[in-house]
């Protein structure tokens, strides 16, 4: 990781100052790194000890960073990883355009590993997170939302870059296609046991923590697992209060929905569906050669559950 830091400063150049400034910001908010380091171990598992690991690595790393200066413009957030976010400080615009550079700074870096497979991936990922972006935008303020389709917005916004770190790391190792597919398998099951469980501690954790606010999904109009299940299991009154709260967007009511959340057992019922999620992954793992990297991807997949930021 402290290569793949390396990389990330070196390439964060720019002859324009405001661009420097505003990825310097950003990366120093520090953050999990769980992308890169998913490719790491991945790599690791496999036998992969190339540089190329550590330049794919910083290419997931700046998409990710790139998707989050673009979500908190249109989120509007104000909070992240415990520090005003990037638009708070800078703006609105000088927040996407960086993002901008961000993107295509990935770009080029990943032009350099030569692999039009490589390309394939990932250019394919960042449309799918680009198109989950704008079904999470149709979805704002929709009550309606069902189960299978909120996992449709989470397997394209956040677990498809943990797909393709994953794969990535099985095309920098040239393994054959049932070891490539059990790694995207973990990555997108591992993605969406991290999505499900943030969607969780929004209701369930602890704002210094999680650095951001809490309520702020219901703020923007999100409906989440958490909601949907209390939705369904609490009382037509209960379900009115969540209904009305995602059409409006309003948290004037956020103590009471948070106790509708935890006294309708939904955040039991989300946390079971992480759980899935997690046996998923590590039902994957199990295609993998059996070494200490294999046994840090359990051990992962298994301590995703029990985060609280």
């Amino acid at each position: 990781m402290h290569e793949v830091d390396k990389v990330i400063s070196q390439r964060l150049t720019s002859s324009v100052p405001l661009v420097a400034q505003i990825s310097q910001y950003i990366i120093a908010a520090g953050g999990k790194r769980l992308r890169p380091a998913l490719l790491l171990m991945v790599c690791g598992a496999l036998d992969y000890r190339g540089a190329h690991r550590h330049s794919l690595a910083a290419v997931v790393e700046l998409i990710h960073t790139a998707t989050l200066l673009h979500d908190d413009v249109v989120d509007a957030s104000t909070l992240r990883r415990g520090r005003p976010t990037a638009n708070e400080t800078f703006g609105n615009p000088a927040s996407v355009l960086v993002g901008d550079f961000l993107h295509t700074r990935s770009f080029q870096m990943m032009v350099e590993a030569g692999s039009m497979r490589i390309m394939e991936i990932l250019s394919e990922a960042t449309n799918v997170i680009a198109e989950g972006e704008v079904l999470q935008l149709m979805n704002m303020h929709d009550a309606s939302l069902d189960e299978a389709g909120y996992l449709r917005v989470i397997r394209s916004k956040t677990a498809k870059l943990f797909e393709a770190s994953a794969r990535l790391a099985a095309v920098l190792a040239a393994s054959p296609p049932d070891v490539e597919d059990a790694c995207a398998t973990y990555g997108q099951a591992l993605g969406t046991a991290f999505q499900i469980i943030d969607d969780v501690l929004d209701y369930d954790g602890d704002t210094t923590e999680m650095g951001k606010n809490l309520g702020d999904d219901l703020r923007e109009g999100k409906s989440t697992l958490p909601l949907i299940a209390a939705m369904a299991r609490g009382t037509p009154a209960q379900a009115q209060i969540v209904h009305n709260a995602i059409e409006h967007g309003s948290t004037d009511q956020l103590a009471e929905i948070v106790q509708i959340v935890r006294d309708t057992g939904a955040l039991d019922i989300t946390r079971a569906a992480a759980a899935n999620e997690a046996r998923r992954a590590m039902a994957a793992v199990e295609r993998l050669p059996s070494n200490a990297y294999s046994a840090a991807l359990l051990e992962l997949a298994a301590q995703l559950l029990s985060r609280r930021n």
